[in-house]
Order: C-alpha cells, then sequence, then structure tokens
C-alpha cells in the first residue's frame, strides 16, 4: 500500500530524528509525495496522501498551527512534519490533542536536520516504492485476468507476498466513480487509502474494472472486519456526499484461486449496491452466493420473471404486491398471520391475496420443492448477476413496465439478511 509512515519511520526515523508526537493510529497512512508548506495557500495544490513539512515561519501561533492540522486531515493528508527549534519551540496541547483524536501523524525534526536532503532522500524512497507498487498491482490484475497464467504471477508476487497463503478481495466502489475524471478519482483513491488504517504490506490497492480494489494476504477475517468496519464510519463521517458501495470476497487459499475471491467481491459489492447497504460480505450472502453467480442470463430469466411473470403482469396491471406477498409467504415458511402482520392486512385478506397468487401461478405452494423453487424465483429478481448490462437492461425494463410494483427493490435488504437461513448447500466455482 505504498511508502508509509511506518516505512519512514523504520528507514528514516534515526538517521533524521523524527519523532512521532501524536496520531499514532495513522501509522499505516502511505505517502505520495512530500510537500514543503509555509503558508496556506499552497494547500491549493495537495491532492491527498501528500505528507507536509513545514519550518513553522507562517503558522508561529497556536491557533495557526491548530488550523493547520485540522485543514490537513480534512485534505486527506498522509500527515505533518514540524522542523522545530526556530519558529515553533514546542507542539501546543489542542494540535497534538486534535492529532491524537482524529489519527492523524505529527511528527517534529530539530532544527540542525537539513530539510532538503530529509525530503529529497524521502521523496526517492516514495518514487521506488510506487514503482514496486504499480509491479504488484500489475501482477494481481494479470491472476485476476489469466488465472491460467499462475506461474509467472506466482513469479512475480513471490518476494512480495506468500503467495501460498490466504487472499482476499475487498471491492471500493463510489456510486459516480464512471462519471470522475482521472484527477478526481485519483483525489477519491487517496482519501479512501488513508482512512484504511493498520494495513500495508500485506496488501494492494488500486483501480481496476471501474472499481478500487483491496487485496489482502494472510490477514486475520476478525481483524479485517474490524478495520472495514472502522473504514466505513469513517467514509460516513469524512466523506458523507459520497455513495460508497463495498464488497468483500471470500478467503481463498493461494494466488491461483484470486481470480475467484475477486468474483465473488464483485458478487458482494453489486449486491450491496442493489439492495442500498454500504458493505456486503460475500460469505454473508446465504443462497445469493449462487444467484450472484450465475453468468448465464437467460438461465436467470427462465428460473426467476418467467416463472413468476403470471404475478408481475398482475401486478402491473392491477396495481398489486402480489409478488412481495408471495415473498413474505415463502420466507416465513407459509405463515399466513405474518403474511398479514407484515402488509397490514386483515388476516382474511392475507388468505384471499394468497388464493390468488395460487391461482395464477397455477401451483399451491404445498411440497417444499415447489415453495424452494418460487423462493429462488423471488430471490432472483433481487440479484444482480455478473452480467451487469443484462441486469441493468433487465431491471430498467421491469421498472418502466412496471412503475407501480415497488416491492421486489423494497425488500432486497431484508432478503440478503436472512438469506443465510437458505445457506445449506455450500457454493465453489470451479477453478
Amino acid at each position: 500500500m505504498g511508502f508509509t509512515i511506518e516505512d519512514m519511520m523504520t528507514v528514516s526515523g534515526s538517521r533524521y530524528k523524527i519523532k512521532l508526537e501524536a496520531g499514532r493510529h495513522g501509522w499505516a497512512n502511505s505517502i505520495s509525495w512530500i510537500l514543503m508548506i509555509e503558508d496556506m495557500t499552497i494547500l491549493q495544490n495537495f491532492a491527498g496522501k501528500d505528507l507536509a513539512v513545514t519550518t513553522g515561519l507562517g503558522f508561529r501561533q497556536p491557533e495557526q498551527q491548530l488550523e493547520l492540522v485540522k485543514e490537513l486531515s480534512r485534505l486527506g493528508a498522509s500527515g505533518l512534519i514540524i522542523n522545530t527549534g526556530m519558529y515553533i519551540m514546542e507542539i501546543p496541547g489542542k494540535v497534538r490533542a486534535f492529532c491524537e483524536d482524529n489519527d492523524f501523524p505529527l511528527m517534529t525534526v530539530p532544527w540542525d536536520i537539513p530539510l532538503f536532503d530529509m525530503i529529497k532522500d524521502l521523496n526517492m524512497r516514495i518514487l521506488l516504492q510506487g514503482i514496486t507498487d504499480d509491479e504488484i498491482s500489475g501482477a494481481l490484475i494479470q491472476a485476476i485476468k489469466t488465472p491460467e497464467d499462475t506461474e509467472n504471477c506466482r513469479r512475480r508476487l513471490l518476494p512480495y507476498f506468500d503467495v501460498d497463503g490466504t487472499f482476499q478481495v475487498v471491492l471500493i466502489k463510489p456510486g459516480n466513480l464512471d462519471t470522475m475524471d482521472t484527477v478526481e478519482r485519483r483525489r477519491i483513491s487517496f482519501q479512501l487509502q488513508i482512512y484504511l488504517e493498520s494495513i500495508s504490506h500485506n496488501a494492494s490497492f488500486f483501480y481496476y474494472d471501474a472499481a478500487f480494489v483491496m487485496v489482502v494476504n494472510d490477514v486475520p477475517e476478525d481483524h479485517l472486519r474490524d478495520l472495514l468496519d472502522r473504514f466505513v464510519k469513517r467514509l460516513e463521517i469524512r466523506m458523507p456526499d459520497h455513495r460508497i458501495c463495498v464488497g468483500i470476497g471470500s478467503p481463498m487459499k493461494d494466488i491461483q484461486n484470486l481470480h475467484l475471491a475477486y468474483r465473488r467481491a464483485g458478487a458482494a459489492v453489486r449486491m450491496a449496491a442493489e439492495s442500498g447497504q454500504k458493505m456486503i460480505w460475500f460469505d454473508d450472502m446465504g443462497l445469493y452466493r449462487m444467484l450472484c453467480l450465475i453468468p448465464d442470463p437467460l438461465l436467470r430469466k427462465e428460473m426467476g420473471e418467467k416463472l413468476l411473470a403470471p404475478l408481475l403482469i398482475y401486478d402491473r396491471e392491477h396495481g398489486t404486491n402480489y409478488i412481495e406477498t408471495l415473498e413474505i409467504y415463502l420466507e416465513t415458511g407459509g405463515s399466513i398471520k405474518a403474511v398479514a402482520k407484515r402488509t397490514f392486512t386483515h388476516r382474511n385478506t392475507a388468505v384471499y391475496r394468497l388464493g390468488n397468487i395460487r391461482k395464477l401461478l397455477g401451483n399451491e405452494l404445498d411440497s417444499p420443492a415447489d415453495r424452494l423453487r418460487y423462493q429462488i424465483a423471488c430471490m432472483l429478481l433481487h440479484a444482480p448477476g455478473e452480467v451487469d448490462s443484462c441486469w441493468k437492461d433487465r431491471k430498467t425494463a421491469v421498472q418502466a413496465d412496471m412503475p407501480e410494483h415497488r416491492g421486489a427493490l423494497r425488500h432486497v435488504a431484508r432478503w440478503c439478511a436472512q438469506a443465510s437461513a437458505l445457506s445449506l448447500i455450500h457454493i465453489s466455482e470451479p477453478s
């Protein structure tokens, strides 16, 4: 994940007497470049992930220093180094407190350190690490695109990863990513990486196929879950104007299975986007794990819309919600009471509607096999397939033809949350 604050402290901390004063939880922040800053106007050149260095010439007052760290934190800077001993003798308590509370690394170097030499040295290390990162991301993309060329990918990644270990893929997709230009996408990428704390050398972050991708290697799942929970909370606070979805694939052993981890992460992020959820783990999706990985759009239509066509047509022509009623009936094990309660109707009304549903379908829904068949059909209405263009065309057509039918999409989140009850079959794709 680039040259980090931790890297800098490890390889150059003693040489330049760099001392971490506050913001220790930002230890894993990666650095894209180092810039000198002596007044606030230069901040307009910050693209994110830059490490700021100042002598304090233009920030002699504590209020100015506090304003500086607040603005740098807002812009997604990696941290700040203050050259103490001339214009700033010690760091004010309020500045330390802000950096500690916001995980913003604040460091000092003494006045006798030649800043020009330090910045030149560190920028060279950043440049070399950037070349390495490009090599890693290129090899990972190759492993995703051409899994049959495993040995070549293994050889390229061996110096950086445990290629026989466990890999997991996280896909991060802002809702308007397709419309962003390169500069805006780069800025968003920097911000996202800043918010992904406590993970560095056992991960790689890059942009691929209209999404930001993070590949982690041998990271315990409980640690990853904790990290991503905090990541999503940071996004809510610091990027409230961006609709960002996160999908996490299954842990996969060996680099040769990275393409499967990527496919599963793709299914999870599509489900998150369709259901309005911020983050979904593929392994928590129950039966949707299989349904979302069906690549054949005609099969999906035959097993879903075609089977439910009588109800879809009836709902469109009469403004009813028979699909929603059927979904509730099936997911509650055939409970009339539950249908009545959740549709806010009398029990007799629920019985009447279910009678009509049986007639329209030509099926009494008595056998477990029939119920499962129709339950899968209902779920397929919600499960975004691997062929995105087909899914988008289908969804647009359904919404255009049936503006009155609102039950399906409204219940996607509920279905995903309850799908684990149906996860009786272990799904694994062929390599």
